[in-house]
């Protein structure tokens, strides 16, 4: 039996396209895609436990690779494989997680992988710019509790005009490099570089940006409703005391603050810290630090 395969393609307004499509790899995972733009092609897949982890954060891991075999080629020297990740893999997997991980909810600590991998190199295109859309358009097809559908662009300017994810050639010529994440609501990130450029340049460059982010959020929708959009997950969400944690700021915030301000070195200010823990904790009874110890190193 064929698979049936869905696919969306996003206009960048000067001739060249970006396509999204899912149905025919990765169909075990949560979700997966595989986003196109020239012959580069990426896959991203999207995995999530159903058994909460026992910390108090959300354990996401954003995987990215660009192997030599995506180029048709393998690493030469004494050894053959694929070696650990590269600085700029390491930074493109820290700037997708930068804007993933705030839309899952707070008391979500479920172990959840975001893999993205580059199958198919093309010299024109660079492919960390798809990274983003590519982990926003999996996790859409996914029944993960994700507040809404994001997107990063990489946007240039080249000869006064801006280029949304340029070639490496065109990046050599301007005088912005600028990756941008957003939803298409607000911008949620903004790393880069600038050649003197005014304020009011960087904000028409994010700008610029943001207006293809919102075209590549809404293919992202109409792609999840051509296929099916999963009814979100049921989870037990950790737990909290609202009460605790109203008291434990009321009694701290004031002097956090302060010691703040002082201007005191960091030595001196963990010090100042502690003393305030110790006092805080000097408030509640013994029967009560044994039952919420943990909640009020958390509130703290």
């Amino acid at each position: 039996m064929k698979p049936k395969i869905y696919k969306e393609l996003i206009d960048l307004g000067d001739g060249r396209e970006i396509s999204i499509e899912t149905g025919k790899l990765a169909k075990q995972a949560h979700g997966s895609v595989v986003v196109q733009m020239g012959k580069a092609m990426l896959l991203c897949t999207v995995v999530s436990n159903y058994k909460t982890s026992p910390v108090d954060f959300l354990p996401l891991t954003v995987d990215y690779r660009e192997k030599f075999a995506a180029a048709g080629k393998y690493p030469g020297g004494f050894f053959k494989r694929e070696a650990r990740p590269s600085d700029g893999e390491v930074l493109t997997m820290r700037l997708v997680d930068r804007v993933l991980r705030p839309l899952f909810p707070k008391d979500y600590h479920y172990e959840t992988q975001v893999m993205i991998q580059l199958m198919s190199h093309d010299e024109d295109v660079m492919p960390d710019a798809l990274a983003g859309l590519a982990a926003s358009a999996a996790i859409q097809l996914s029944d993960f509790p994700f507040e809404c559908p994001i997107s990063e662009a990489r946007v240039a300017r080249v000869n006064g005009e801006f280029v949304i994810n340029p070639s490496r050639a065109q990046l050599e010529e301007s005088d912005i490099d600028m990756m941008v994440g957003a939803s298409a609501d607000s911008v949620m990130m903004v790393e880069g570089e600038m050649d003197e450029c005014s304020e009011e340049e960087m904000a028409d460059a994010i700008k610029f940006a943001h207006e293809s982010i919102k075209i590549q959020v809404a293919a992202q929708v109409k792609l999840a409703k051509a296929v099916g959009k999963k009814e979100v997950r049921e989870y037990e969400g950790a737990v909290e005391d609202e009460e605790l944690a109203k008291k434990v700021h009321d009694f701290t915030y004031d002097k956090c603050y302060a010691i703040a301000k002082k201007g005191s070195s960091k030595a001196e200010r963990s010090l100042a810290f502690g003393e305030v823990k110790e006092e805080l904790l000097s408030s509640f009874s013994e029967e009560e630090i044994e039952e919420k110890a943990d909640l009020i190193s958390k509130y703290f």
